[in-house]
């Protein structure tokens, strides 16, 4: 169950799980993070051992001991998964993978898994491909309770699906249960599909056609990345905020709007070492717009 409570800015990072998943939030904590990302398996292999009961449990500890809920953290699944994949035995080896991950975020009660949405690989329609993404999440749901889906847009790279709002909206339109779907927006995504970023004004224009098109009731988090690459590009190359093509303006825009309160905003920028810097500036962009409220 996402929370209904939206006042505050729940900013983070993707951290390390090294050592266990129990690991995470304390590296979240660490770098002042009121929310984070993690990989509950190697996200580079497509089978890996069940989590321990006692990571588990010392996750959950952890979580409760910090103050993450399950709400602010939104784990990502394997790279290698493509849940719009032509082949017959890659697709059923993508869902069995993709259930996997959502079980996991079961037992460590969590309700978010965050996802690339699917490739056709030139081998089919992209209609048919959404189809079989959609498809693909109705068969996790039925298989694994409570977690919500939540479809990553993509920058467009070869033939990547979902970077388009378009191709978001459609995965929705054939989900059977609507409240277990939801969407993740990468700025340096959303730039690099040819939305603009770079002023207030194009902000607005981007998230205005985002509500249209999707809605912001599916927005359940996002990924907070300046882009290496011009507009439009195509390319997904991440880069620290306000060092990129995108520039300072976006991020100040998202710290102080609130329809961007309550969920996860989850940093991937390329310098670990400025994560407190970023999330400093975040949250202190987010208490100036509170203090001319």
């Amino acid at each position: 169950m996402v929370s209904t409570v939206r006042s505050n800015k729940w900013i983070g990072a993707h951290v390390s799980a090294a050592g266990g998943v129990e690991n995470a939030p304390l590296r979240a904590h660490e770098i002042g993070a009121t929310a984070f990302a993690l990989f509950t398996k190697n996200q580079r292999q497509w089978v890996a051992k069940p989590l321990e009961h006692h990571s588990i449990e010392a996750f959950k500890r952890n979580c409760s001991r910090l103050g993450f809920r399950p709400e602010q953290i939104l784990p990502h699944d394997s790279y290698l998964i493509n849940l719009g994949a032509p082949d017959p035995e890659k697709l059923a080896k993508s869902r069995a993978a993709f259930i996997d991950e959502m079980a996991r975020c079961e037992l460590l009660g969590l309700t978010l898994l965050n996802f690339h949405p699917g490739s056709h690989l030139k081998q089919t329609s992209e209609a048919e491909c959404l189809a079989t993404i959609a498809e693909s999440i109705n068969l996790a749901h039925q298989a694994v309770p409570n977690v919500v889906a939540v479809i990553e847009n993509t920058a467009g790279q070869g033939t990547n699906l979902g970077w388009r709002f378009e191709h978001l909206a459609q995965i929705i339109a054939l989900v059977d249960d609507k409240s277990r779907v939801g969407v993740c927006l990468d700025t340096c995504h959303t730039f690099a599909a040819g939305y603009d970023l770079r002023t207030y004004d194009a902000c607005e224009t981007t998230f205005a056609e985002f509500d249209k098109i999707v809605g912001f009731e599916y927005l359940r988090g996002m990924h907070i990345n300046d882009s290496k690459t011009p507009l439009d590009s195509r390319v997904d190359r991440h880069h620290s905020l306000g060092k990129g093509e995108i520039g300072a303006a976006c991020f100040e825009y998202i710290a102080q709007d609130s329809r961007f309160d309550g969920i996860p905003l989850i940093l991937e920028t390329i310098d670990p070492d400025l994560w407190p810097q970023e999330i400093a500036q975040l949250q202190a962009w987010h208490q100036q717009a509170l203090t001319v409220e």
